[in-house]
């Protein structure tokens, strides 16, 4: 509850203290007795009003307390008022807090206890005109339990779901960046080595070698800066990748020396297949550029089969047993989020394969 509204309702005993004494005094001109009001007599008659400032930290005992001194003060001499609002206030906030059962086995005893006093005192134990709110002050009382049981469901519910879209975005952050940085470092590394190994010998190859890191780095850049003006903006505007720039991809893996073969036609595909089919194909190159053992080629397959795009990247490398990484988790994520599939294993016969099934 808002600040201000919870303010308003702690301080509302007052205006009902307040409204009691306005009704008493306006009433008592009608009764063919005259009863003259006393400072004793309105302090009695307002009592029943002060418990209720603690009616939600011990509702029990404000609404024992409430009930004693508003129904004392109405069997006794002194003016007429119609003090039991101060009981129905105390028992809306016990049913409110408390449930409907509790609060209507104290609403019981409330009516016992004032039949049995009319019934002492001479009067009619039928008449409900002053106990007639029990089970209007119990409704409303549940009613507003059950809006705040339901608010508080909701909230939860938003809470839950922009955990998991915070979530859901971070690894998609963490798979994007990972993707651009990963596979440029790689080809970095490999150019790195290559120009490290024959500067002395051959300037020119070195220099070749520099030439490509130098692209590499720059492509990773503006990568990275688009990815990162998306992250402050909140607006997906830099550039989806698509299968359409697969030639850089085939390029750095060329440039890091592997012979690349494409085979099949991916042909038109939704964005998101696309996008995704073009991060698995640069995650698997990558993968081969950083890992493989004595890899001298790699191939790139695309088909189709019922539906669904199949990409296939498959090196010659030695067989060899790793766990999987970030990579393979990648990509596996992106293929999974689809409702596809990817398979990611060493070969007997030599290499690994990245295999990927995305529906259409």
């Amino acid at each position: 509850m808002p600040h201000g509204r919870a303010r308003k309702a702690a301080l509302l005993p007052i205006p009902l203290a307040i409204g009691c004494l306005l009704i008493a005094g306006f009433t008592s001109r009608w009764h063919e007795q005259t009863v003259h009001f006393t400072v004793l007599g309105v302090a009695w008659m307002l009592s029943g009003a002060v418990p209720l400032f603690w009616r939600d930290r011990w509702p029990y005992t404000v609404y024992a307390l409430s009930t004693v001194l508003a129904f004392s003060y109405l069997y006794s001499d002194n003016q007429g008022a119609p003090t039991p609002i101060f009981p129905a206030l105390a028992l809306y906030a016990l049913a409110k807090r408390v449930g409907p059962v509790r609060s209507s086995i104290a609403g019981l005893v409330l009516l016992i206890g004032f039949g049995a006093a009319q019934l002492a005192t001479g009067g009619d134990a039928t008449d409900v005109r002053y106990v007639g709110f029990v089970p209007v002050a119990i409704s409303i009382g549940t009613a507003a339990r059950n809006v705040r049981a339901s608010r508080r469901s909701q909230h939860e519910v938003f809470e839950e779901r922009a955990r998991r879209i915070a979530e859901e975005e971070r690894l998609r952050i963490a798979r994007e960046v990972h993707d651009v940085v990963a596979h440029s470092l790689a080809m970095i590394n490999v150019q790195a080595g290559v120009g490290a190994h024959v500067a002395d010998r051959r300037p020119e190859e070195a220099k070749q070698a520099l030439l490509a890191i130098k692209e590499a780095s720059r492509a990773a850049l503006v990568d990275l800066r688009a990815t990162l003006g998306v992250l402050r903006s909140g607006e997906d505007r830099a550039p989806a990748p698509s299968l359409a720039r697969i030639d850089e991809l085939l390029g750095s893996a060329r440039g890091a020396g592997l012979s690349v073969e494409v085979s099949g036609d991916p042909g038109e595909l939704p964005a998101p297949v696309d996008s995704t089919a073009y991060r698995i194909v640069q995650e698997a190159l990558t993968n081969t550029v950083r890992h493989a053992v004595e890899a001298r080629s790699v191939s790139v397959r695309f088909s189709r089969d019922d539906g669904s795009l199949v990409v296939e990247v498959q090196d010659d490398g030695r067989p060899v047993e790793t766990e999987p990484g970030n990579g393979v988790r990648g990509m596996r994520e992106r293929a999974l989020a689809l409702g596809g599939t990817l398979l990611a294993r060493s070969r007997d016969e030599g290499g690994f394969v990245v295999r990927a099934e995305l529906p259409l």
